[in-house]
Protein backbone atom coordinates (compact mmCIF):
# COMPACT_ATOMS: atom_id res chain seq x y z
CA UNK A 1 0.00 0.00 0.00
CA UNK A 2 1.02 3.45 -1.07
CA UNK A 3 1.67 6.28 1.99
CA UNK A 4 0.37 9.46 1.55
CA UNK A 5 1.24 12.25 4.27
CA UNK A 6 -1.27 14.89 5.56
CA UNK A 7 0.06 18.09 6.98
CA UNK A 8 -2.39 19.72 9.07
CA UNK A 9 -5.01 17.27 9.87
CA UNK A 10 -8.28 19.69 10.49
CA UNK A 11 -11.27 19.59 9.41
CA UNK A 12 -10.63 19.26 5.44
CA UNK A 13 -7.74 16.90 5.78
CA UNK A 14 -9.60 14.33 8.15
CA UNK A 15 -12.32 14.19 4.93
CA UNK A 16 -9.29 13.71 2.53
CA UNK A 17 -8.08 10.71 4.89
CA UNK A 18 -11.33 9.12 5.22
CA UNK A 19 -12.00 9.37 1.59
CA UNK A 20 -8.05 7.43 0.97
CA UNK A 21 -7.70 5.27 3.49
CA UNK A 22 -8.43 2.47 1.81
CA UNK A 23 -5.86 3.07 -1.00
CA UNK A 24 -3.17 4.88 1.02
CA UNK A 25 -1.23 4.49 4.56
CA UNK A 26 -2.62 7.68 6.20
CA UNK A 27 0.23 9.66 8.33
CA UNK A 28 -1.08 13.25 9.57
CA UNK A 29 0.38 15.88 11.22
CA UNK A 30 -1.44 18.24 14.04
CA UNK A 31 -0.69 20.99 16.27
CA UNK A 32 -2.79 19.45 18.91
CA UNK A 33 -1.57 17.05 21.27
CA UNK A 34 -5.01 15.30 22.39
CA UNK A 35 -5.18 15.04 18.51
CA UNK A 36 -2.70 12.85 18.37
CA UNK A 37 -4.75 9.99 20.03
CA UNK A 38 -7.70 10.49 18.20
CA UNK A 39 -5.68 10.12 14.58
CA UNK A 40 -4.20 7.00 16.30
CA UNK A 41 -7.49 5.64 16.96
CA UNK A 42 -8.41 6.12 13.10
CA UNK A 43 -5.87 3.76 12.63
CA UNK A 44 -3.83 6.35 11.31
CA UNK A 45 -0.39 7.57 11.83
CA UNK A 46 0.53 11.18 14.03
CA UNK A 47 2.95 13.50 13.97
CA UNK A 48 2.65 16.26 16.54
CA UNK A 49 4.54 19.64 14.91
CA UNK A 50 3.10 23.31 14.45
CA UNK A 51 4.84 26.02 11.80
CA UNK A 52 4.96 29.08 13.99
CA UNK A 53 5.08 32.41 12.82
CA UNK A 54 8.74 32.36 14.08
CA UNK A 55 11.97 30.68 12.30
CA UNK A 56 11.45 27.44 14.39
CA UNK A 57 15.69 26.21 14.09
CA UNK A 58 14.85 23.33 15.63
CA UNK A 59 12.38 22.18 13.00
CA UNK A 60 13.63 18.97 11.23
CA UNK A 61 12.31 17.34 7.97
CA UNK A 62 9.43 14.69 8.49
CA UNK A 63 11.04 11.54 9.60
CA UNK A 64 8.44 9.84 7.56
CA UNK A 65 9.02 12.22 4.60
CA UNK A 66 11.35 10.16 2.05
CA UNK A 67 9.12 7.28 2.46
CA UNK A 68 5.59 8.91 1.44
CA UNK A 69 4.40 8.38 -2.74
CA UNK A 70 2.57 11.74 -1.44
CA UNK A 71 2.45 14.49 1.10
CA UNK A 72 -1.03 17.21 1.17
CA UNK A 73 -0.37 20.13 2.73
CA UNK A 74 -3.56 21.59 4.55
CA UNK A 75 -2.51 24.60 6.68
CA UNK A 76 -2.92 27.99 5.68
CA UNK A 77 0.06 30.22 4.62
CA UNK A 78 -1.91 32.97 3.71
CA UNK A 79 -4.06 35.55 5.59
CA UNK A 80 -8.01 35.50 5.66
CA UNK A 81 -9.42 35.23 2.16
CA UNK A 82 -5.68 35.19 0.72
CA UNK A 83 -4.54 38.43 1.97
CA UNK A 84 -0.73 39.00 1.55
CA UNK A 85 0.63 39.70 5.28
CA UNK A 86 4.29 38.08 6.32
CA UNK A 87 4.36 34.69 6.72
CA UNK A 88 8.03 34.31 5.64
CA UNK A 89 9.17 32.34 8.64
CA UNK A 90 6.48 30.03 9.26
CA UNK A 91 7.05 29.11 5.40
CA UNK A 92 10.20 28.35 5.92
CA UNK A 93 9.40 25.90 8.74
CA UNK A 94 7.14 24.06 6.47
CA UNK A 95 9.51 24.36 3.75
CA UNK A 96 11.98 22.73 6.13
CA UNK A 97 9.63 19.57 7.45
CA UNK A 98 9.52 18.64 3.83
CA UNK A 99 13.40 18.55 3.72
CA UNK A 100 14.19 17.37 0.13
CA UNK A 101 10.89 15.58 -0.77
CA UNK A 102 10.85 14.59 -4.22
CA UNK A 103 6.88 12.93 -4.62
CA UNK A 104 3.93 14.07 -5.63
CA UNK A 105 2.83 17.47 -3.70
CA UNK A 106 0.08 19.40 -2.94
CA UNK A 107 -0.93 22.54 -1.48
CA UNK A 108 -4.54 23.60 -0.38
CA UNK A 109 -4.52 27.10 -1.58
CA UNK A 110 -7.65 29.61 -1.60
CA UNK A 111 -9.69 31.73 -4.44
CA UNK A 112 -8.99 34.51 -1.92
CA UNK A 113 -5.70 34.93 -3.92
CA UNK A 114 -8.28 36.62 -7.03
CA UNK A 115 -9.08 40.62 -6.23
CA UNK A 116 -12.25 41.33 -4.83
CA UNK A 117 -13.39 42.46 -8.18
CA UNK A 118 -17.01 41.81 -9.90
CA UNK A 119 -15.89 39.30 -12.92
CA UNK A 120 -15.25 35.92 -13.96
CA UNK A 121 -11.56 35.03 -12.35
CA UNK A 122 -9.58 31.82 -14.19
CA UNK A 123 -6.33 30.55 -13.08
CA UNK A 124 -4.20 32.89 -15.22
CA UNK A 125 -5.83 35.77 -14.30
CA UNK A 126 -3.10 35.41 -11.14
CA UNK A 127 -0.20 33.22 -11.89
CA UNK A 128 0.98 31.16 -8.57
CA UNK A 129 4.30 32.74 -9.24
CA UNK A 130 2.52 36.39 -8.58
CA UNK A 131 0.90 34.98 -4.98
CA UNK A 132 3.07 35.21 -2.11
CA UNK A 133 1.60 32.62 -0.61
CA UNK A 134 1.51 29.76 -3.32
CA UNK A 135 5.27 30.87 -5.19
CA UNK A 136 7.43 30.01 -2.04
CA UNK A 137 6.40 26.35 -2.57
CA UNK A 138 7.09 26.31 -6.04
CA UNK A 139 10.63 27.68 -5.98
CA UNK A 140 11.67 24.57 -3.77
CA UNK A 141 9.25 22.22 -5.18
CA UNK A 142 8.35 23.44 -8.97
CA UNK A 143 5.72 19.71 -9.22
CA UNK A 144 3.46 21.17 -6.64
CA UNK A 145 -0.52 21.30 -7.71
CA UNK A 146 -2.49 24.29 -6.51
CA UNK A 147 -5.40 23.33 -5.82
CA UNK A 148 -7.27 27.37 -4.94
CA UNK A 149 -10.05 25.90 -2.81
CA UNK A 150 -13.37 28.05 -2.47
CA UNK A 151 -15.78 28.46 0.22
CA UNK A 152 -15.24 24.73 2.14
CA UNK A 153 -19.01 23.59 2.69
CA UNK A 154 -20.79 20.19 2.90
CA UNK A 155 -21.50 17.94 6.07
CA UNK A 156 -22.54 20.41 9.02
CA UNK A 157 -21.15 23.15 7.21
CA UNK A 158 -23.99 24.98 5.32
CA UNK A 159 -24.59 28.37 4.71
CA UNK A 160 -27.95 28.40 6.90
CA UNK A 161 -26.37 27.71 10.20
CA UNK A 162 -24.24 31.03 10.23
CA UNK A 163 -24.86 34.60 10.49
CA UNK A 164 -24.94 36.00 7.17
CA UNK A 165 -25.20 39.71 5.48
CA UNK A 166 -24.57 40.74 1.91
CA UNK A 167 -27.67 38.01 1.10
CA UNK A 168 -27.84 38.99 -2.82
CA UNK A 169 -23.64 38.26 -3.45
CA UNK A 170 -23.34 35.19 -5.77
CA UNK A 171 -21.42 32.34 -3.93
CA UNK A 172 -18.31 30.79 -4.48
CA UNK A 173 -18.76 27.48 -2.70
CA UNK A 174 -16.97 23.88 -2.87
CA UNK A 175 -18.04 20.18 -1.24
CA UNK A 176 -15.56 18.98 0.61
CA UNK A 177 -16.69 15.48 -1.32
CA UNK A 178 -15.67 17.32 -4.63
CA UNK A 179 -12.39 18.27 -3.13
CA UNK A 180 -11.88 14.64 -2.61
CA UNK A 181 -12.98 13.41 -5.95
CA UNK A 182 -10.33 16.28 -7.62
CA UNK A 183 -7.81 15.03 -5.48
CA UNK A 184 -7.72 10.92 -6.52
CA UNK A 185 -8.49 11.83 -9.81
CA UNK A 186 -5.09 14.12 -9.67
CA UNK A 187 -2.97 11.07 -8.02
CA UNK A 188 -4.42 8.44 -10.77
CA UNK A 189 -2.99 10.63 -13.00
CA UNK A 190 -0.01 11.23 -11.57
CA UNK A 191 -0.51 15.10 -12.26
CA UNK A 192 2.30 17.35 -11.51
CA UNK A 193 2.81 21.66 -11.62
CA UNK A 194 -1.29 21.82 -11.93
CA UNK A 195 -3.23 24.70 -10.45
CA UNK A 196 -7.07 24.83 -10.12
CA UNK A 197 -9.76 26.88 -9.62
CA UNK A 198 -11.69 24.08 -7.13
CA UNK A 199 -15.20 25.78 -7.36
CA UNK A 200 -18.46 24.01 -7.88
CA UNK A 201 -19.79 25.65 -11.66
CA UNK A 202 -22.55 27.10 -10.35
CA UNK A 203 -22.86 30.55 -8.23
CA UNK A 204 -26.41 31.36 -7.12
CA UNK A 205 -26.62 34.46 -4.13
CA UNK A 206 -26.56 33.68 -0.86
CA UNK A 207 -30.34 34.26 0.13
CA UNK A 208 -31.11 31.72 -2.98
CA UNK A 209 -28.71 28.51 -1.01
CA UNK A 210 -30.07 29.35 2.34
CA UNK A 211 -33.71 29.25 1.07
CA UNK A 212 -32.96 26.36 -0.50
CA UNK A 213 -31.01 24.70 2.59
CA UNK A 214 -33.98 25.85 4.70
CA UNK A 215 -36.87 24.17 1.99
CA UNK A 216 -38.17 27.81 1.35
CA UNK A 217 -39.14 29.12 -1.40
CA UNK A 218 -37.06 32.26 -3.11
CA UNK A 219 -38.83 35.16 -5.24
CA UNK A 220 -36.30 36.67 -5.91
CA UNK A 221 -34.16 37.30 -9.62
CA UNK A 222 -30.93 36.17 -9.75
CA UNK A 223 -28.21 38.63 -10.55
CA UNK A 224 -25.60 37.35 -13.05
CA UNK A 225 -23.40 40.42 -11.84
CA UNK A 226 -20.64 39.45 -9.41
CA UNK A 227 -17.11 38.01 -8.44
CA UNK A 228 -17.04 34.15 -9.78
CA UNK A 229 -14.41 31.91 -9.65
CA UNK A 230 -14.80 29.29 -12.78
CA UNK A 231 -13.53 25.61 -12.77
CA UNK A 232 -13.73 25.31 -16.60
CA UNK A 233 -9.92 24.27 -16.70
CA UNK A 234 -10.18 21.98 -13.69
CA UNK A 235 -13.60 20.27 -15.56
CA UNK A 236 -11.47 20.40 -18.96
CA UNK A 237 -8.44 18.99 -18.52
CA UNK A 238 -9.66 16.29 -15.64
CA UNK A 239 -12.62 15.80 -17.46
CA UNK A 240 -14.31 16.41 -14.36
CA UNK A 241 -17.91 15.74 -12.86
CA UNK A 242 -19.03 17.56 -9.79
CA UNK A 243 -20.60 15.45 -7.27
CA UNK A 244 -22.55 18.69 -6.35
CA UNK A 245 -22.84 21.38 -8.78
CA UNK A 246 -24.71 23.49 -7.41
CA UNK A 247 -24.27 24.87 -3.42
CA UNK A 248 -28.22 25.52 -2.89
CA UNK A 249 -27.92 21.58 -3.20
CA UNK A 250 -24.75 20.88 -0.61
CA UNK A 251 -27.41 19.58 2.14
CA UNK A 252 -28.83 17.05 0.06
Amino acid sequence: MQKLGIIGFGWLGNHIAEKLSNRYEIFATTTTPTKVQDINTKGYNATLVSFPNELDIEMKEWDVASDLDVIIISVPFSGIRGAQIPMNDKRQNLLNFLGDYKGQLFLMSSTGVYPQTEKEFKEDDTPAENVESESFILEKFPQTNILRLAGLMGGERLLKNYNISNLDMLVNHIHYADICSVIEKMLDNQSESKVYNTVAPIHPNKEEVINAQKDLPYNGKRTTTGRTISPEKLISELDFEFQYPDPRYFHL
